[in-house]
């Protein structure tokens, strides 16, 4: 066997085993999906996700998932998040996270100029009745002193939302 064909086998060997860690790390994964926006996060858009039928004896963790890139110039960001349960019973959030450091630095992971924000929503949440459940967010940021919010939220590019299992 020549030197070729040895590291030739094991590039090969390194790639599978990056491959198999990269999928086995995301076992608590239940839901994950994304939407895009287009780079600007229009006011009016909703951002809608219909949750798989879950387990109401489990507890799970929800998150909202943001990519941005360079493009978003404020610190935070609003949203509104809204769960339709199956009873028709509407429960609402309005939340505010950091979106980049003090010195204007994006927060969240990534290598380039776009970053992924894991943004925790609810932690040991169970489902309280059995059926289909369904998401809502919108964003809701507003600059100081304004009344009126941004109508086109510049460098927000994908929504995501995220279950994990708990245990």
């Amino acid at each position: 066997m020549n030197k070729k064909s040895i590291f030739f086998d094991a590039k090969n060997l390194l790639f599978l085993m990056m491959v198999f860690v990269l999928f086995s790390c995301d076992e608590k994964r239940v839901f994950d999906e994304y939407q895009s926006v287009n780079n600007a996060w229009e006011k009016s858009k909703k951002i809608n996700f219909e949750l798989p039928a879950l387990d109401v004896n489990k507890p799970f963790n929800l998150f909202v998932n943001l990519r941005d890139n360079n493009s978003y110039p404020y610190n935070n960001i609003f949203l509104i998040v809204s769960m339709e349960q199956p009873n028709r019973k509407i429960l609402v959030d309005t939340l505010e996270y950091q979106m980049a450091n003090p010195d204007g630095t994006l927060m969240g992971q990534g290598f380039s100029d776009i970053k992924e924000s894991k943004l925790v929503y609810k932690e040991n949440f169970k489902f309280s009745q059995k059926g289909k459940y369904k998401v809502s967010i919108q964003q809701a940021v507003r600059q100081i002193g304004k009344t009126e919010g941004i109508v086109k939220l510049p460098g927000i590019t994908e929504v995501g939302f995220r279950i994990e299992s708990a245990n």
